[in-house]
C-alpha cells in the first residue's frame, strides 16, 4: 500500500525484540538484523505511544533444543500446545543476549512486554503466549489508553512480528506491517506469512508513507 498516514494519539508502535541475539552476531541471528534499528528510532519520533516486546528466557526454556536429549536446534518436538521449533539457546534473561540491541533509543518505549519467560512454553506474538491462551497484558493496555490502530515492526517477520500482527488483527486492532523496519530469517520466503497477513486485513506499508 502507498500513500500518507498521519498519526494521531489513537496510534501505537509496537517493536518487537530488537534484541542483541536476533541481531548480526548474536545467537539466532536474522541476516542485517541490526538495519532495522535506524528505521525504528526514526518511527519512534512519530508516535505518542510505543510498545517494545522483549524475548526473556529462563535458562533451560524448553524451546531451547539443549533441554531435549538428542534433539539439534530448528528440529521440532510436541510440546502440549502443538509442535515447536528448537531454537539454539537465546534471549537467556539478564544476558547480553537478551538486552536491546544498544543503538535503539530505549528512553521512547512508553511499556515494555517481556514475553517467553514461562519455561514451559513459547511466545512469538507480543500478545500471546504458543498456547494461545495466556495473554501478555499488551492488548488490554493498549485498549485502555484508546488505541485503535497498531504499526508492528522488528524481528523477525515470519514468527515474532507476524503473529503479533495476526494477533493484533483478533483483538480488533487496525494493523500496519512496517516492511522497511523488519528483518526477515528468509527473504527469499515470504509467502507463508503474507497469505496469512493478507487474509486477516494487515495493511503493508513503508517507513516513509507514516508522518
Amino acid at each position: 500500500m502507498g500513500g500518507h498516514i498521519q498519526t494521531t494519539e489513537k496510534d501505537a508502535l509496537i517493536l518487537i525484540d530488537i534484541q542483541n541475539d536476533f541481531c548480526p552476531g548474536g545467537a539466532l541471528a536474522v541476516p542485517e538484523g541490526d538495519r532495522v534499528v535506524a528505521a525504528a528510532n526514526q518511527l519512534m519520533g512519530r508516535f505518542s505511544l510505543v510498545a517494545f516486546s522483549q524475548d526473556w528466557h529462563p535458562p533451560g526454556h524448553k524451546s531451547f533444543a539443549s533441554a531435549h536429549a538428542g534433539k539439534s536446534p530448528f528440529e521440532t518436538t510436541q510440546m502440549p500446545y502443538g509442535t515447536q521449533i528448537l531454537w539454539p539457546d537465546h534471549c537467556v534473561q539478564g544476558t547480553s543476549g537478551a538486552a536491546f540491541h544498544q543503538a535503539l533509543d530505549e528512553n521512547r518505549a512508553s511499556i515494555v512486554i517481556r514475553k517467553g519467560s514461562n519455561p514451559d512454553i513459547d511466545s512469538y506474538s507480543t500478545f500471546y503466549e504458543n498456547d494461545r491462551k495466556t495473554a501478555t497484558g499488551l492488548a488490554g493496555y493498549l485498549k485502555q489508553r484508546g488505541i485503535e490502530r497498531i504499526f508492528v515492526a522488528g524481528l523477525a517477520w515470519e514468527y515474532c512480528v507476524g503473529f503479533s500482527a495476526l494477533d493484533g488483527r483478533a483483538e480488533g486492532f487496525e494493523v500496519f506491517f512496517v516492511e522497511d523496519a523488519t528483518g526477515a530469517f528468509r527473504n527469499d520466503d515470504f509467502a507463508p506469512m503474507n497469505g496469512q497477513l493478507q487474509a486477516a486485513g494487515v495493511r503493508h506499508i513503508q517507513s516513509s508513507d507514516i508522518s
